[in-house]
């Protein structure tokens, strides 16, 4: 193993996903801490074992102590993070993170971070429609993917101390796309799939619908029920990657609307049996 269960760990927003690693990472031995901006957070966290000691504001001893810090923060505030508090970091210092858009945050933490210190982003794709670390746990990664984001900057051993957290995670597979791959990537994946489940959950106002749907319907918006907050800055942090993706749904849409309508029954199930041989491949990774 690379990573020595020696080093400490600081988590740096410890909601779902930041609460999940520290679970995950505390099993192994490592000495896991937090920064939060809730101390019941903190709190709860403690009581439950999670980690093993936290503050509800930045605190220059946690960070200094630090040898790889993870933020789990809103991307915005993770690069005001960065740019107010870098100066606490221990020379040598390795930080990840779990953001979910990539080109805009990257080169822009890489460029204003201190030279003595290395960023290699990382994006967990596991989450539930719950939120805060009382709903953390490690279980959410059993079976997910993770994604590496590697730029020039990044150190070979750097890449592989992210690839193999990953692995301590408990992720199946772990893969490496550059910010712009993993920008169009999670546009069509992630992105894409929440404005789905947003539409269809808006576009018709018929009351009482929970009474009459079935699990079709359940599953298709289950991520509807959103965080308005993180996911508009989300959207508008990937928009154009995920205006080419909407346009790219909005086009096959409009083409098996177009054929229900014209009762083109064959180019229907052409599309369908494609359809089904592309979803296969989920249930045999698997």
């Amino acid at each position: 193993m690379i990573i020595d269960v020696k080093k400490n760990i600081l988590i740096v927003g410890l909601g779902l996903i930041g609460g999940s690693y520290a679970e995950a990472l505390k099993r192994y031995g490592f000495r896991v801490t937090a920064i939060t901006r809730s101390r019941k957070s903190i709190d709860y966290a403690l009581k439950k074992g999670l980690i093993d000691e936290g503050a509800a504001e930045v605190d220059p001893r946690l960070v200094s102590e630090a040898d790889i810090v993870v933020f789990a923060l809103y991307p915005h505030v993770f690069v005001e993070w960065i740019e107010n508090n870098q100066r606490l970091f221990k020379p040598g210092a390795l930080i990840t993170d779990v953001t979910g858009v990539k080109g805009s945050v990257v080169y822009k933490v890489q460029d204003i971070l201190r030279p003595d210190c290395e960023f290699i982003a990382a994006h967990p794709m596991a989450g539930r429609e719950v939120y805060g670390v009382e709903n953390a746990t490690s279980r959410i990664f059993h079976g997910a993917n993770y994604i590496v984001t590697p730029t020039a900057k990044n150190t070979p051993e750097a890449i592989e101390t992210c690839r193999e957290l990953g692995l301590l995670l408990g992720f199946a597979n772990i893969c490496e796309l550059s910010p712009e791959e993993h920008d169009e990537m999670i546009g069509f994946v992630s992105q894409l799939t929440h404005c789905i489940a947003v539409s269809l959950m808006t576009c018709n106002d018929a009351e009482n619908i929970e009474q009459f749907t079935g699990d079709s319907f359940r599953d298709l918006t289950r991520i509807a029920k959103i965080n308005d907050l993180m996911w508009s800055e989300l959207f508008m942090s990937n928009k154009k990657a995920l205006l080419d993706q909407m346009n790219l749904f909005l086009k096959q849409f409009c083409k098996l609307r177009d054929m229900i309508e014209s009762g083109d029954v064959d180019g229907m199930r052409e599309m369908m049996r494609y359809s089904s041989e592309r979803r296969e491949k989920f249930d045999i990774r698997r």
